[in-house]
């Protein structure tokens, strides 16, 4: 059976994506991502969640909207606290890698970005990959493009 494969950096945790191929990739750079990355963006795949499993202990963390109108579930290494992952009350059977978990995280393609009105000054993107200054204005073509299952929005 074909399989991606990646983990966390110590290893506690390994997971398994039922795939052929590495998913293509989005980068977040809002404000959000840049804090629980500590970096300049977060990188993710989106897959669907009965193609995803993990194995070895997992921490959970609940973090509820502003609003109060869906729950984000992070999922992270209890032992070295890498992320591995999330999920969305507002996108049921779906689940968000954390792409630099990818065992084969440098091949990856990043095909889209997204909240580039947070972007650093200093990251220059390439002008033929889509970036949107917030989130996609069109949900269901941005899914398309990054390849994800399509999910009710």
């Amino acid at each position: 059976m074909p399989g991606i494969e990646g983990g966390c950096r110590c290893g506690a945790v390994r997971w398994r994506l039922d795939a052929d191929r590495l998913p293509l990739t989005y980068a977040c750079h809002c404000l959000d991502c840049q804090t629980w990355s500590g970096s300049a963006f977060s990188q993710q795949a989106v897959v669907a969640e009965g193609r995803f499993a993990c194995t070895g202990p997992v921490g959970r963390f609940d973090l509820p909207s502003a609003d109060g109108r869906r729950v984000s579930h992070q999922v992270a290494c209890p032992v070295c606290f890498t992320r591995i992952c999330n999920t969305n009350s507002a996108r049921p059977g779906l689940v968000i890698i954390r792409a630099g978990g990818f065992d084969d995280s440098h091949r990856l393609a990043v095909v889209a970005h997204m909240w580039t009105r947070r972007k650093q000054p200093w990251l220059a993107l390439n002008p033929a990959v889509p970036a949107w200054p917030e989130g996609p204005p069109d949900a269901a073509e941005f899914y398309r493009l990054i390849g994800a299952p399509a999910v009710a929005i």
